[in-house]
């Protein structure tokens, strides 16, 4: 109970809680009772027949907000499906049946501009549990396995100081090196909120897997969804095989439904359905090639359902209207601060991610942003930025395509019949891209291009918006510190004594330089050799990688070859691994016959992993694979085992495909 001064001599006793959030109407009203001054128009006797009737009322009201202030903390439940985007029947596919889903939506709202950041799972994890970007970590390649820093905090350790029981059923898949501290109070396939302490407020994650791109193309499969009223997106070829992985996805986004409405029945059955919030979303888009993997919207958006029971809503005021939809640009990234938010707790200042949720959401942001480097045994770099309006890609590797070969993905009868029928001249010029090396930049209008066909990066009328996106996913990437403009190897190895993030975050790391040196080399302009050639001598490795690689996209583009060849003859011979690779690669694709020989023999020299970096025998197989060797060339590469050497397991594999590849197109 606390006093407040009356000006006309008396005192206003204020029924009020320490810390209540009563707001200035009940510090009016309880004013209005017990001070007379306030009633001289009332009878006497109205003013005391109504006084202790209006006073049972106020101080109900006022304890009720104190105990709301003091409530239990909500539960929370996050349900995830894998390599799904938003073909459900709530987001307005009429082909799909997600019947569970849907009515979740109903019950809850729907976010049609989500981006997973990342459009493949491991560096998409990596962004939900640790609320930072991967390319601030060093964590960005699918998969990596890379130190955490002393800042970095996992969203259940968050929740667990918090008091949640908070459990994971059942897949980790991070791109980093677990903190020893335990993370979870049970990640298994067994783990769920009925085994917390009675009364105590959980935090459950439940992961579906059979959607993931693997179940697309498993045979036999008794089909459900008729193939041929399947919709074929207009960068694929409409083929029997192309329908059936579409069709067959389409089924298993029905089967994913059903596990998502027996974990909400669940739910229901133990009574915790009216103080649970409950998130549903797909981890990254599908699992058809150009889908899962790629930067376009077919790769990046997924449904975001959130659902707020009725009890739970004075959470999200303002924010949250049941069945409804939202058009907030939100991503990854800001799963931890929104889920900090509804348990009461702003998130810690180092995170990128902005809550949209709660009572510390943020004002609605102009821009998220995506990122795609390493898939697996193949190198790229590319980054994403959009609006409401416009997706702006920019590729700092334009010379490989992005139908790079890539052995898992090949798997898939979509990817086969397409490559071959881009090989046999086939398709047309929407379906061709994905083969050819990719364009610099990549600008789409959203509203009348939905499906990212038609490039508007070099139409002047775009001019305007072009330059916006490139400054603006410039500031992004120093902001965050990205990593990605190092090779891995690099990367790795200058932070060796601290942690990728703690390195990219001092001033020996300089990204400025490296991002000039990076735009440049990947954004060929008519006379800017002579500045190319000054970074081919500059003191720093990074720096010389990306002269390199700008040599070879110069020839590649049929710009001053004679002159790029030069330049890359001065770096192969270079100290750093990562830049003999890239310049050898322009030396034999583009020099003499003499060149060529010497070029070969030093790439083939790079590669056994058991004399040298795993990244960089990685590094010269992806160069190796774009010389189109010819047999007699392989020398020793025929001899080298069928295993890369390393004790990395998250890179297992890698070297032994890339091996296989080569030998088998060589002529």
């Amino acid at each position: 109970m606390s006093k407040s001064v009356n000006t006309n001599g008396g005192a206003n006793i204020l029924l009020t809680p320490p810390n209540a959030k009563t707001g200035p109407s009940n510090l009016t009203f309880a004013a209005f009772l017990f001070n007379p001054t306030q009633t001289r128009s009332c009878p006497v006797r109205r003013r005391l027949q109504l006084g202790p009737t209006i006073l049972c009322l106020t101080i109900a009201s006022l304890l009720n907000a104190s105990l709301m202030a003091e409530e239990t903390p909500p539960n929370i439940l996050w349900i995830t499906s894998e390599d799904n985007g938003p073909e459900l029947g709530c987001y307005g596919d009429d082909y799909s049946d997600t019947p569970n889903i849907d009515g979740l939506a109903k019950r809850g709202m729907m976010y049609r501009s989500c981006w997973s950041n990342a459009p493949v799972c491991a560096p998409a994890r990596t962004t939900i549990v640790t609320g930072l970007f991967p390319t601030s970590l060093g964590g960005q390649h699918m998969r990596s396995q890379v130190d955490l820093p002393k800042v970095a905090k996992l969203y259940p350790q968050y929740f667990r100081e918090l008091g949640y029981y908070c459990t994971n059923n059942s897949k980790t898949d991070y791109n980093f090196n677990t903190p020893a501290a335990e993370v979870w109070n049970e990640s298994s396939g067994k783990a769920h909120w009925r085994k917390r302490k009675k009364g105590q407020p959980f935090f459950a994650v439940f992961n579906f897997t059979i959607s993931h791109e693997s179940k697309l193309r498993t045979r036999p499969h008794k089909a459900v969804h008729d193939a041929s009223k399947v919709f074929v997106p207009p960068y694929h070829p409409d083929t029997p095989e192309v329908r059936q992985d579409w069709a067959q996805y389409y089924d298993r986004l029905t089967e994913m439904d059903r596990q998502v409405g027996g974990i909400l029945e669940q739910l229901k059955e133990d009574g915790l359905e009216d103080n649970t919030i409950i998130f549903y979303y797909g981890d990254h888009g599908s699992g058809m090639p150009r889908g899962k993997r790629w930067l376009y919207e077919s790769g990046l958006r997924v449904p975001m359902i959130v659902s707020v029971p009725r009890k739970l809503q004075h959470l999200v005021k303002g924010q949250y209207k049941t069945g409804t939809t939202s058009n907030r640009l939100v991503s990854f990234v800001d799963l931890v601060p929104t889920v900090l938010s509804l348990a009461g707790k702003a998130a810690p200042a180092h995170l990128h991610g902005k809550a949209f949720l709660g009572p510390h959401a943020t004002p609605d942001p102009e821009y998220i942003f995506g990122f795609r480097d390493r898939m697996d045994e193949r190198y790229d770099m590319s980054r994403a930025i959009r609006d409401q309006r416009f997706t702006y890609i920019r590729n700092f590797k334009p010379q490989r395509p992005q139908g790079s070969y890539l052995d898992y993905m090949f798997k898939t009868p979509t990817t086969q019949v397409w490559k071959r029928m881009f090989d046999e001249g086939k398709l047309t010029d929407a379906q061709s891209v994905f083969w050819r090396p990719k364009a610099s930049e990549e600008l789409y209008d959203l509203k009348n291009d939905p499906y990212q066909i038609n490039n508007l990066a070099a139409e002047t009328e775009h001019k305007e918006t072009l330059e916006r996106f490139r400054g603006e996913l410039k500031t992004w990437m120093l902001g965050i510190r990205d990593l990605g403009l190092l090779p891995e190897g690099e990367m790795i190895a200058r932070s060796s004594d601290s942690t990728p993030y703690d390195y990219g975050h001092t001033n020996a790391y300089p990204i400025e330089d490296l991002f000039e040196a990076a735009d440049l080399a990947s954004r060929p302009t008519t006379g800017d050799l002579g500045k190319l050639m000054a970074l081919s001598s500059g003191p720093d490795a990074g720096v010389r990688f990306w002269a390199a690689t700008g040599c070879l996209i110069r020839c590649m583009r049929d710009m001053n070859i004679a002159d790029a060849v030069e330049i890359a003859e001065r770096l192969a011979e270079d100290k750093n691994s990562y830049v003999r690779c890239l310049a050898n690669e322009t030396l034999a694709r583009f020099g003499g016959e003499e060149q060529r020989e010497e070029s070969m023999e030093r790439l083939a020299s790079m590669i056994n992993a058991e004399e040298t970096s795993t990244f960089v025998a990685i590094t010269a197989l992806n160069c190796l694979d774009w010389c189109k060797p010819e047999k007699s060339e392989l020398g020793a590469l025929q001899k080298l085992p069928a295993h890369d050497g390393t004790t990395a397991k998250r890179y297992n594999g890698y070297i032994p495909r890339l091996l296989s590849r080569v030998k088998s197109i060589a002529r």
